[in-house]
């Protein structure tokens, strides 16, 4: 069973776009670890703000079937297909890591957003900290206390969302 660890966004109807997508997440893996909600400005384009956070869960599916998954997720929430990359968006669902893999297909992982977005990395040190990256061999919770704080703005805010 591999760990997985999975960033969710959304900049359209975010409060309930969060707690649809953390809802079919729940309903694909069961028990989830959840970090907090962040509040980050649009990075790549003008939009709106986004709400992020980062899900932990365990899964026996394979790369290529978690992928075709996420996007199966999105879509069923109002993700256009042909939507340009940088753009706003209902449900945004990114495979992080799917145990210390490195592959390029069918998605990249390590996601390199990790290194680059404080909406990945702070949460995802929030509930991995002490993980290893697998390319750069340290550990989020480092790679956090190192990452320029002052690139993006970002902020904590409370989380409503409960399994159901």
């Amino acid at each position: 069973m591999a760990q997985i660890y999975i960033s969710l966004g959304s900049n359209v109807e975010k409060e309930r776009y969060v707690d649809l997508g953390l809802s079919a997440l729940s309903e694909t893996f069961g028990c989830l670890e959840v970090s907090s909600l962040y509040a980050c400005e649009a990075v790549g384009f003008d939009g709106p703000e986004f709400y992020n956070l980062v899900v932990g869960a365990k899964t026996e599916l394979s790369i290529e079937q978690l992928a075709r998954k996420l996007k199966d997720i999105e879509y069923a929430h109002g993700r256009c297909p042909d939507a340009k990359k940088f753009s706003p968006r209902t449900l945004d669902l990114d495979l992080l890591l799917f145990d210390d893999l490195i592959a390029q297909s069918p998605t990249q992982v390590p996601r390199p957003d990790i290194l680059n977005s404080a909406f990945v990395l702070w949460p995802l040190t929030e509930i991995a900290g002490g993980l290893i990256h697998p390319e750069v061999n340290q550990s989020y919770q480092q790679l956090w206390s190192a990452f320029d704080k002052s690139k993006q703005k970002i902020s904590q805010l409370p989380l409503a969302w409960q399994p159901k």
